[in-house]
């Protein structure tokens, strides 16, 4: 069983990086981070926001999408979470070792990557037409949460 896997594509405020660091710490989930970033990776908030979850994750730094594109195994699923995503999220049927694509706070991922993957293109669904987004680390915890529930949480810890 292959874990799942958050790429973040540029990613620009660094709690959002070190949120989601904490959350693939947690899910035992490798992490991909594709420059270029919008600070440091030794940025103050963003090792605040994993706090000391840094050293359990699992993640890659890579120069650029197609540097991150060559490495990927054949076969390799990717679903990108993008607004006006044709398929709800929670309409995927998740795989383990499926890829969770997302973009820059600021400007999400380019279209014509999601026009390459329409039928991989997901929305998390608004209620109010008058919020312009969700944050990034709320919305990888979304998916990633969803894709863990469908494959029933293999590897729970409690206690």
């Amino acid at each position: 069983m292959g874990i799942m896997h958050v790429v973040l594509v540029e990613p620009e405020i660094p709690p959002n990086a070190g949120n989601v660091a904490r959350l693939c710490a947690a899910t035992r989930t490798c992490l991909h981070l594709i420059e270029p970033f919008g600070f440091q990776l030794g940025d103050r908030d963003l090792q605040r926001a994993g706090m000391d979850y840094w050293q359990q994750v699992e993640w890659h730094r890579w120069p650029s999408w197609s540097a991150f594109q060559a490495q990927l195994p054949a076969g390799a699923r990717l679903w990108l979470v993008e607004s006006a995503g044709p398929r709800r999220y929670s309409e995927a049927r998740f795989e383990p070792g499926d890829y969770l694509v997302f973009g820059r706070e600021t400007a999400g991922l380019p279209r014509s990557l999601l026009e390459q993957n329409a039928d991989r293109w997901l929305r998390i669904p608004m209620l109010n037409a008058e919020s312009r987004s969700l944050n990034l680390s709320n919305c990888v915890a979304l998916v990633l949460y969803e894709a863990l529930r469908q494959q029933g949480f293999s590897g729970e810890v409690t206690g």
